[in-house]
């Protein structure tokens, strides 16, 4: 007589905000794939929804709410999580119905709702996780977040409120889920959390065993251990501190990609002081020289804040000269936007918007100048690229792809478009490609082959 499976429940995500969110949604994904849950694309098809919410700025937070209310509009059941969760109160008076609200990474507390909520049967016939884990990204690129929290206090951000202070997470642990990821397929590794850089200061960078050696919980152990498993390793939320520099040298090697992404948020004296951030910027520039002497290919990402209380034209015309001697490749911008229980909203000076606005758009105009310059000197080099996307062959049969350079991350940088690629390129292949044209952020080419 065959043995009955029941119908497991699913359960539907809404994921919203930074990388490291999307870190924790995978990992609630993982624990109820493996608990007996089926995933549901759509809303229809879920037992429950989850609304992995931002609560950054006030902005992220009204998009998690609308995120919510459609969630409650098109299911019903819902349990909220993420940032927001700490405003439950709010949040259940403006969505009565909701059936739990849990804070950021209180992992067993929102798998727990879910229990409460769909129920799922438990049996030896359930399908077993794969071992790398439920992933939101593409197969061939993974975020490996290494650490919650921070322990900064910077006056216009309320993340240690939202996630605590600084929580490392043991070098061993984090080797061994990278490897698993590498195993699965991922050609790409995302190295994320608040400060990359402060990583193991809160367990005083105690060692632990990996392949037979000692790893210290220290950036510049994880990111030469990182570099023995073949991939593209690319580290994310590095603050300059002065260890920064010995990961130089990986990248000139090709044991680390050569890309740094650099929070610098401003670089005027007065601006940084009143966002409670070292204002070593004269020695941020030097060390940016030496870095590039040192690996020439470095691609520096960061961004900026403008319109901070109190910011003047001449701490921001400080800013546009700082950009265009330190010639970073990738710079995003925002205006700035007060956060409930941020303490720059006590900050006098406050800028109007229009200012906000003007400002923003000479950011955006100084730094694309900088970008397009800089893409223009890539034409006719030939660069390792990542195949992302791949298209449909057109009327001529001919194949365009999308990939990324080491230049690009995921989402928030440039591309590489492709002509004339093989129809044996696969997704998460890396190429050479031969650099035909340029535009302000983007580059065209074809494979090295051709």
């Amino acid at each position: 007589m065959a043995t009955a499976i029941p119908s497991p429940p699913k359960v539907g995500m809404v994921s919203l905000g930074c990388p490291k969110a999307l870190v924790d949604s995978e990992r609630i994904l993982t624990q109820l794939r493996s608990d007996g849950y089926q995933m549901s694309a759509d809303y229809a098809g879920a037992d429950v929804v989850l609304v992995n919410t931002c609560g950054f700025l006030d902005s992220a937070k009204e998009e998690s709410l609308e995120a919510i209310g459609e969630a409650m509009a098109e299911n019903g059941r819902v349990i909220v999580t993420g940032c927001m969760g700490n405003e439950a109160e709010m949040i259940r008076a403006r969505f009565p119905d909701i059936l739990a609200v849990t804070g950021a990474h209180q992992y067993e507390d929102v798998v727990n709702a879910v229990h409460e909520a769909a129920p799922a049967a438990r049996g030896a016939f359930i399908d077993l996780v794969p071992d790398a884990g439920l992933k939101l990204t593409p197969r061939h690129y993974s975020y490996l977040k290494i650490s919650e929290g921070c322990n900064h206090r910077c006056s216009f951000c309320i993340i240690p409120s939202l996630r605590g202070d600084l929580v490392s997470r043991r070098p061993d642990a984090i080797l061994r889920e990278a490897e698993k990821l590498v195993a699965n397929g991922t050609r790409e590794l995302l190295v994320i959390s608040q400060d990359t850089s402060a990583y193991g200061v809160d367990i005083k960078h105690q060692p632990r065993e990996w392949r037979g050696k000692e790893v210290r919980a220290h950036m510049t152990d994880l990111a030469a251990a990182l570099g023995e498993l073949g991939v593209w390793t690319r580290l994310h939320y590095v603050y300059p501190y002065p260890h920064v520099d010995k990961v130089i040298p990986l990248m000139a090697e090709g044991k680390i990609t050569p890309y740094l992404d650099i929070p610098f948020q401003h670089a005027a004296p007065n601006v940084l002081k009143r966002m409670k951030r070292p204002a070593n910027e004269a020695k941020v520039l030097q060390r940016v020289k030496s870095w590039r002497d040192i690996c020439p290919d470095l691609t520096i990402r960061s961004t900026f804040v403008v319109g901070f209380p109190g910011e003047t034209e001449q701490d921001f015309q400080y800013l546009l000269d700082w950009l265009e001697e330190a010639q970073l490749d990738r710079v995003g911008g925002f205006r700035f936007e007060p956060v409930e229980g941020a303490a720059a909203n006590a900050l006098d000076g406050a800028v109007p918007e229009e200012v906000k606005e003007e400002r923003y758009q000479r950011l955006m105009e100084k730094t694309a100048a900088i970008s397009a310059a800089k893409l223009q000197a890539k034409i006719g080099r030939t660069l390792p690229v990542i195949i992302d996307e791949i298209g449909e062959p057109d009327e001529d049969g001919d194949i365009g792809a999308t990939a990324r350079s080491q230049a690009d991350a995921p989402e928030i940088d440039g591309n590489v478009f492709l002509r004339n690629v093989s129809r044996n390129l696969a997704i998460g292949d890396i190429v050479d490609a031969v650099i035909e044209d340029a535009d302000a952020h983007d580059l065209y080419g074809v494979p090295g082959e051709v």
